[in-house]
């Protein structure tokens, strides 16, 4: 059974605008290298410098694993990725991991 549900589970891709590139669907082990692959090619070909992951449905720790290559990527690329609109639980984990501060979005400037 975990195939057939697996195969279901998707992750969609989109930039509404040229500085956000945003997540939607199951961040979980099922999707986070599909994720991951389609994900980086959007950061290489854009400018995006926030994630927004208000439309994820679910996300585990291969989520957040998925989130912080992101953002890895981005930071090779010269630029910081910011995560906007967490779910709660992929929050909670990224604090339980310490990690939730390398992934805040930078202050707004005055």
């Amino acid at each position: 059974m975990p195939r057939a549900h697996a195969a279901a589970e998707a992750v969609t891709l989109a930039q509404p605008d040229d500085d956000t590139l945003s997540l939607s669907g199951a961040l979980t082990f099922a999707t986070a290298a599909r994720t991951l692959a389609a994900a980086d090619r959007a950061l290489t070909a854009g400018r995006q410098t926030r994630l927004d992951l208000g439309g994820l449905t679910r996300a585990d720790s291969a989520g957040l694993a998925c989130v912080l290559a992101l953002a890895a990527h981005a930071r090779r690329a010269g630029r910081r990725l910011g995560v906007v609109h967490w779910p709660e639980g992929l929050r909670a984990l990224a604090d339980v991991c310490d990690v939730a501060e390398l992934l805040a979005p930078p202050a707004a400037t005055a």
